[in-house]
C-alpha cells in the first residue's frame, strides 16, 4: 500500500514540477522571488514550528535531527530509513483599493531521504528555495495600460547533511546546500496613437539571471526529560551569510502582440552589452539566518512550542536587482504550534493514532515598499494519518492567511494553502532471528 501511494504521489508532482508556477504573488517581483518555506507539511501544520524532532519524521530545517540512537521497538537495532515527499496547492485572492483577482498555483515542495549510521545520520534531498511568478499591469488615470510586467522561475536547493548524537539528549548537525536556478522577467511599455489605440509595434525589455552557489546550515537540539513524562525540547540553527553567482543577460525587442491570445512575437532584438557596465556577472548576498525554539511535551502524546527566526535581509544585495521604491530590512518570524496524539499504540482504533496539529505564525518578510513593511500572517491545521505497519504517515495540512497591505496602493493577498505529503519509514537491513 505504501509503495502504491508513494508511486502515485511522486508521479503527480513530477508532472507538475516542470510546469509549476510556485507562486502568484506580485511581491515575487522583487529580488530573487518569494522565499519558500524550508520545512515539511508536518512543520507547516504547526505554524511553521520546526524545533520538534523524532525518530520517524524528517526535519529539513535542523540537520541535528539526522543523528540518533537505536530504537527500543526495533530491539535496540538501528533506526529506520526515513523518506519524505511533499507538495502543495495555493489559492490566492489579490486585492487592491479598486480591484480583486483570484489566482492559484501548484508546486512540488520537497523530496528527502535520511538513513542512520550508528549515532550518525545522513540526509539529502531537493526543494525550492525561492519562487517567482507574477503578471502585473500599471494603468494611468484614464484606465489605459501603460506597462505590463511578467516574471517566472526561482532558485532550487539540493542539500546534503550529517547529524550526530553526542549524548542521549544532545545532537548536532551540519548541512551544505547547492543553490541553482534562473529568474526571467520582461517589461512592455505601451505606446498609443492619436485615437487612443495601441500602435502595431511595442517595445519589450527582457532579463534573465542564472544563479548558483553554496551555503551552509548548522543545527543543535537538546531534549532532556525534566520529569518521568515531560520532555523539554530546545533547538538552534544558524545559517551564515553566503554568496551566489548571478550570470545576467538583457535584451530589447520590438514586438507585435496578438490582440486575441496576448501572444508576443519579436520582430527584431538587440542584446545589451552588460559586460561594459560590469553587470554580466554579479554576486548576490544571501543573508544570515538564526532560529531558536523552545517546547515542552510528553513523548508520543503531545507537544507545544514556540520558535523565533531572524533573517538579516538587510544584507541582501545585487546590482542587477535594484528598485527605486523598495528596500530590504531585517526579517523576523514567530511560530507557535504543537500536536496531540490520543493513543499512538491503539492499533484497534485508527482515529486514536492520528496526529492532530495546529499553529499560528507572524512574519515580517523584510521587504519594504513605499515605506510600508510587507507582513504575513498564517493559521494552520493538519493531521498525520497512519499508513502501513512501520510508523509511516500521510500528512494533510491547511493554512489560511494574509500577506501585504492596501496602504500606499499596494496589494493585499488572502490565501488558502493545501499541503499533502508522505512520511515513510522502512527497514533496509535487519538481523535474522532464525535461519
Amino acid at each position: 500500500m505504501i509503495k502504491k501511494l508513494c508511486l502515485v504521489f511522486i508521479t503527480f508532482f513530477a508532472i507538475n514540477v516542470y510546469a509549476q508556477e510556485g507562486t502568484t504573488s506580485p511581491y515575487s517581483f522583487y529580488g530573487i522571488g518569494s522565499l519558500k518555506f524550508k520545512g515539511t507539511t508536518e512543520n507547516s501544520s504547526m505554524g511553521g514550528l520546526s524545533i520538534y524532532t523524532d525518530s520517524i519524521h524528517i526535519n529539513l530545517r535542523n540537520p541535528a535531527s539526522y543523528g540518533g540512537s537505536p530504537l527500543k521497538f526495533y530491539n535496540d537495532e538501528g533506526r529506520a530509513i526515513k523518506f519524505s515527499v511533499g507538495g502543495s496547492s495555493s489559492n490566492t485572492t489579490l486585492n487592491t483599493d479598486s480591484a480583486s483577482e483570484k489566482a492559484n498555483s501548484t508546486t512540488f515542495d520537497y523530496l528527502a531521504l535520511s538513513f542512520p549510521m550508528g549515532k550518525f545520520g545522513l540526509g539529502f534531498g531537493i526543494m525550492p528555495f525561492t519562487s517567482v511568478g507574477y503578471k502585473l499591469q500599471s494603468i494611468d488615470d484614464s484606465e489605459v495600460i501603460t506597462n505590463r510586467y511578467r516574471g517566472e522561475g526561482g532558485v532550487n536547493k539540493a542539500f546534503l547533511g550529517i547529524g550526530y548524537q553526542l549524548t542521549d539528549n544532545l545532537s548536532i548537525g551540519l548541512d551544505a546546500s547547492y543553490n541553482f536556478g534562473n529568474i526571467q522577467n520582461s517589461a512592455i511599455e505601451f505606446v498609443y496613437n492619436n485615437e487612443g489605440n495601441p500602435v502595431q509595434y511595442q517595445s519589450r525589455e527582457s532579463n534573465r539571471s542564472d544563479l548558483s552557489g553554496l551555503n551552509y546550515n548548522l543545527g543543535v537540539t537538546y531534549k532532556p526529560m525534566i520529569t518521568e513524562k515531560l520532555q523539554l525540547t530546545t533547538a538552534f540553527t544558524y545559517t551564515p551569510k553566503a554568496k551566489l553567482t548571478s550570470n545576467n543577460e538583457r535584451s530589447f525587442a520590438t514586438i507585435v502582440i496578438n490582440q486575441t491570445t496576448g501572444e508576443e512575437f519579436a520582430i527584431n532584438e538587440i542584446i545589451a552589452n552588460l559586460a561594459a557596465q560590469g553587470l554580466d556577472k554579479t554576486k548576490l548576498t544571501l543573508p544570515t539566518k538564526t532560529a531558536f525554539g523552545l517546547g515542552l511535551g510528553q513523548p508520543r502524546k503531545w507537544f507545544v512550542g514556540a520558535e523565533y527566526t531572524l533573517l538579516k535581509t538587510s544584507e541582501f544585495k545585487n546590482e542587477i536587482f535594484s528598485f527605486d521604491n523598495a528596500v530590504y530590512e531585517d526579517a523576523s518570524a514567530v511560530s507557535i504550534g504543537g500536536f496531540f496524539i490520543p493513543d499512538y499504540s491503539s492499533f484497534n482504533r485508527y482515529l486514536k493514532r492520528v496526529v492532530y496539529r495546529a499553529g499560528v505564525r507572524f512574519e515580517n518578510t523584510g521587504l519594504k515598499i513605499n515605506n510600508e513593511s510587507i507582513k504575513e500572517f498564517g493559521m494552520s491545521f493538519g493531521v498525520g494519518l497512519p499508513v502501513g505497519n512501520v510508523f509511516s504517515n500521510a500528512n494533510i495540512g491547511f493554512e489560511i492567511g494574509q500577506r501585504g497591505t492596501l496602504n500606499q496602493n499596494l496589494v493585499k493577498e488572502n490565501f488558502v494553502n493545501f499541503q499533502l505529503s508522505l512520511s515513510l519509514n522502512d527497514r533496509w537491513f535487519e538481523k535474522r532471528k532464525y535461519n
